[in-house]
């Protein structure tokens, strides 16, 4: 499918409401000219970063790591996410896929990112940053594309370089078989391209790809041929962050701090997110395609913003602080919030999908990558009176290492060991009234209003951090 880039957008694009032209916005940059708690230096002779996205993932998970970038002065103007239209790996990379892309479809679509991205700052060269997938990407670019001549810094987090099992026979031909002819080509030969500065990012033992057990791949008892130090990579600066999880090493603020000095030579002023004034924010609708969840805009979505009580999650106001109906191209903004303490709910509500109440801690800063999808209900929880899930974008849950609660009772679903999930759902019963449920995931805290599912309704309350 043809790749439509999104323009640079500015303050006067978010207050005009002219930002994300386009029918598939493949890039986006947060925007430029707001106030900031910091002067911001000049950094033009720094590269430029397009942050690259996960298997099944968004440009939206980055949106915290763009704020430290800019409260430790880098100018937004610089920095970018890629948004893959499809973003789910084949399960056999040469085999077709409805609704899912290919080691090939991604290079060649971040190869168009980049250039986008070069051509919008006039830098000769700019650094890439991925998750997990995304460094698939990188590394596919950089290896069997037109990388080297434009990427200056390659920064992988918790990519499975070397799969997540190594199989003859499980997982055949997919891209995370170490033993598929994908990865096979990536690592024969030097394990990184010349001319490049290359830096990995994994856990000590956390990840739930890097584990000799096939537990976290839902082959408990089958031996992967996997390590901790699978992606590592030889000839790299290879750090290890421990205790984060497999999410964590791209999204923590350790990782950040990481990635900031290996590209900029000397660590961030501060590693703490400042805020702004009055944040303005953005985002798109995206998509399903046969039960399969994808980046596409989706137009004819209604987004209702009710600013609520921090304290219960009741809104505050007879009327929505916002409401739009999105169009072609799926964007539901801009939207001026009232300061960078509020507390909102977002009502998502697409035709003939689940209507979802998203709770969200406040937002300190101004983004365009606050893309919003709508929940998908387990068939155990349709019966329910409520269904209260607490969401984690950025990180599992881990038993011991982070407390995870609903109204201070531990949550639900969340198995011992190695981290290995990013949800867990409060299913309330019948005849429940209307109530208050308070959200907790270490020190971040979100109250709900626990919404009647007998209409097909879904409450999520999603952490930031």
């Amino acid at each position: 499918m043809p790749i439509k880039i999104q323009p640079v957008l500015t303050r006067r694009h978010f207050l005009a409401g002219t930002a994300a032209l386009g029918l598939t916005p493949l890039l986006a940059c947060t925007p430029q000219s707001r106030d900031t708690a910091t002067p911001v230096p000049q950094f033009d002779a720094y590269p430029p970063i397009v942050f690259v996205h996960g298997n099944g993932d968004t440009a939206a998970l980055w949106h915290s790591t763009i704020w430290h970038w800019e409260s430790a002065g880098f100018p937004d103007k610089r920095l970018f996410a890629i948004d893959f239209p499809y973003p789910l790996a084949r399960s056999n990379d040469a085999e077709y896929q409805a609704g899912r892309s290919s080691a090939q479809d991604q290079m060649e679509q971040l190869s168009e990112a980049v250039q986008s991205a070069l051509k919008q700052t006039g830098a000769g060269r700019l650094a890439l940053v991925g998750s997990s997938r995304g460094g698939n990407a990188i590394r596919n670019y950089l290896k069997h594309g037109p990388g080297p001549a434009f990427v200056s810094h390659a920064v992988l987090c918790g990519t499975p370089n070397h799969g997540v099992i190594v199989s003859n026979d499980r997982l055949v031909g997919s891209e995370f078989n170490g033993a598929s002819p994908f990865l096979r080509g990536l690592n024969s030969g030097s394990e990184i391209v010349p001319g490049v500065n290359w830096m990995t990012l994994r856990s000590d033992a956390f990840d739930k790809f890097a584990q000799p057990d096939g537990a976290g791949l839902g082959m408990p008892g089958v031996a992967t041929g996997v390590t901790a130090d699978g992606p590592a990579l030889a000839g790299a600066k290879n750090v290890v962050l421990p205790g984060l999880d497999h999410r964590e090493v791209a999204f923590h603020e350790k990782a950040f701090a990481q990635t900031w000095e290996f590209i900029i030579g000397r660590p961030p002023t501060t590693t703490k997110i400042l805020p702004e004034t009055r944040p303005v924010l953005n985002g798109k609708v995206n998509g399903m395609a046969r039960g399969v969840p994808t980046n596409l805009p989706v137009e004819g979505a209604t987004v209702e913003i009710w600013e609520t009580n921090p304290q219960t999650g009741a809104r505050l106001h007879a009327q929505p602080a916002h409401r739009k109906v999105t169009g072609p191209d799926g964007y539901w903004g801009p939207f001026n919030t009232s300061g960078p303490t509020a507390t909102y709910e977002f009502v998502l509500t697409v035709p003939s999908q689940t209507k979802t109440h998203i709770y969200r801690s406040p937002f300190p800063r101004s983004s365009a990558h606050i893309h919003l999808r709508t929940a998908t209900v387990a068939d155990r929880d349709r019966q329910a009176g409520s269904i209260v899930t607490i969401s984690r974008p950025r990180g599992y849950f881990g038993p011991g290492r982070d407390t995870v609660t609903f109204d201070g009772q531990p949550a639900p679903g969340i198995p011992a060991g190695v981290p290995t999930v990013a949800t867990s759902t409060l299913a309330l019963p019948r005849g429940t009234a209307q109530r208050s449920v308070v959200c907790r995931c270490n020190d971040e805290t979100i109250a709900v209003q626990s919404w009647d599912a007998s209409d097909d309704r879904a409450v999520v309350a999603e952490m930031h951090y």
